[in-house]
C-alpha cells in the first residue's frame, strides 16, 4: 500500500470505513421495500457492486449512457428514473432490454408516442414507469392532474411499452422550506400510493406486481412504509448517502464525521492581505470542488483541521472558486504554507465525482485502491 502522501492533487479520497458504515446504515435502515440507489453520486461499477453486496435489488441511473456502461459490466436490473427521448437513446433502450430489465420514465403524452414509435419494433415490451411529480415541481405529470389516468391509461395501451409502475423524485426534501424532511417523505409516500390506487381503479392493476418508486437521500431516512388497499411503495432510490457531503450534514442527516468522500487538494500560493488575515490558493477550483454553494453559505466546502476525526478547521474558509483555482482566507495569525495538503468535505459529493477518471479508497494515510468513476461524463 502507498500513502496518500504520494498522490497527485487534486483527487477524490473515500474513506473506506466510513463508506462501509454508510452502506450498512442505508440496508439496517429500511425494511419492507426494495433499496435501488442511484448510482449518479458515484458512477463507479465497483462502489455499485458494493451497494449490491448490502442488498440492493438493482440500481438506478440519469441517462441512457450510463445504463449502458453498467449492463456492460453484468448489471442485470438498471432503472432509468429519467425521460428517455430521442431516436438515439431510445433504439439504445431497446437493445440494452434484450441483454437485462430496463424500464424508464415518460411524462407526457408525446413521450409516450415518441418511445411507443420506435419500441414497437422491439422482440418485447420495454418497462416504463409513468414519473409523477408529487410536489418538487420539475419532471413528471402532477399527481393531482386530471390528465394522469389518461396518461397511464395511453402507455399502458401503446404498443412496446409496458406500464410496470409509477416513480417520483422529492427532491424538495433538499429545501424543507415549510415542510420537514419526514413531512415531504410522508406527504409523498401518501400521493403515490393514491395515484397508484386510482389508477387501479382504471386499469385493474395488481398491487404484488405495480412498482411505486420514491427517492432522495433526506427522505429516505425517514422512511416509513404503508399500505393503501393493497399498495405499498416497493422501493427507494437514495443516491448520495454512500458518501454524504456538506449539503446532507446543513440539512441534519447526518454529521461530518460520516462523510466518506473529501477532496485532497495543495496550496500552491498564499500572501498577506492588508485585512490581517492569509489568502491561500489551491489547486482545486470550480472543475474539482463545483461551484455549488448551500443555502445561505458563500464557501465551497469545508476545510478539515483533522481528517481523521472530520474536525472542521476553524478558521480557514474557502470562499471563492475559478476554474482551476480555490480562493481561501484564513483569519489572524493562523496559515498554510505552500505545499501543504488540505481536504475538503465539498457541498455536493456527486457533482465533484463527475469530474475525475477515479477516485482513491483509503484508510486513514494509506491508499488500498484506485476506483475508477466508469460513467463519468455519460451524459446522453
Amino acid at each position: 500500500m502507498s500513502g496518500i502522501e504520494d498522490l497527485p492533487t487534486p483527487c477524490i479520497l473515500i474513506d473506506d470505513h466510513r463508506l462501509e458504515a454508510n452502506l450498512a446504515a442505508m440496508s439496517s435502515r429500511l425494511s419492507n421495500v426494495d433499496l435501488r440507489p442511484h448510482i449518479k453520486t458515484h458512477k463507479s461499477v465497483l462502489l455499485a457492486k458494493r451497494q449490491l453486496d448490502h442488498g440492493a435489488h438493482g440500481i438506478t441511473v440519469a441517462k441512457v449512457s450510463e445504463a449502458e456502461t453498467f449492463v456492460q459490466h453484468g448489471f442485470k436490473d438498471v432503472r432509468i428514473a429519467y425521460p428517455v427521448i430521442g431516436n438515439y437513446q431510445l433504439h439504445k433502450v431497446a437493445s440494452l432490454a434484450q441483454k437485462a430489465r430496463i424500464s424508464f420514465c415518460i411524462d407526457t403524452f408525446e413521450g409516450a408516442q415518441h418511445a411507443s414509435s420506435i419500441l414497437r419494433h422491439a422482440p418485447h415490451p420495454v418497462n416504463v414507469l409513468m414519473e409523477v411529480d408529487t410536489g418538487f415541481g420539475r419532471c413528471g405529470i402532477p399527481y393531482d392532474h386530471h390528465d394522469l389516468l389518461k396518461l397511464a391509461s395511453t402507455i399502458q395501451q401503446l404498443d412496446g411499452l409496458n406500464l410496470c409502475g409509477i416513480l417520483t423524485h422529492e427532491g424538495h426534501a433538499y429545501t424543507c422550506d415549510h415542510l420537514s424532511r419526514r413531512e415531504v417523505m410522508i406527504q409523498t409516500r401518501d400521493r403515490m400510493l393514491n395515484v397508484a390506487v386510482n389508477i387501479h381503479e382504471v386499469l385493474n392493476l395488481d398491487p404484488a406486481s405495480f412498482e411505486i418508486s420514491i427517492g432522495s437521500t433526506p427522505s429516505i431516512t425517514e422512511f416509513e412504509n404503508r399500505t393503501n388497499v393493497g399498495f405499498q411503495i416497493t422501493e427507494v432510490r437514495p443516491g448520495n448517502y454512500i458518501f454524504h457531503d456538506l449539503t446532507q450534514v446543513e440539512l441534519g442527516v447526518c454529521s461530518l464525521s460520516e462523510c466518506a468522500l473529501t477532496v485532497l487538494s495543495t496550496v500552491v500560493s498564499h500572501h498577506r492581505t492588508s485585512q490581517g488575515t492569509e489568502r491561500f490558493i489551491l489547486d482545486a477550483g470550480r472543475k474539482v470542488l463545483s461551484s455549488d454553494q448551500l443555502q445561505g453559505s458563500s464557501e465551497y466546502g469545508c476545510i478539515l483541521y483533522n481528517p481523521r476525526t472530520r474536525v472542521a478547521h476553524p478558521h480557514a474558509r474557502i470562499t471563492g472558486v475559478s476554474e482551476e483555482h480555490g480562493w481561501g482566507t484564513v483569519q489572524g495569525g493562523s496559515t498554510f504554507h505552500v505545499g501543504d495538503r488540505l481536504q475538503i468535505i465539498p457541498n455536493h459529493a456527486c457533482v465533484v465525482v463527475n469530474m475525475m477518471d477515479h477516485m482513491f479508497l483509503v484508510d486513514g494515510d494509506q491508499v488500498l485502491s484506485k476506483v475508477s468513476v466508469d460513467a463519468r461524463g455519460c451524459v446522453v
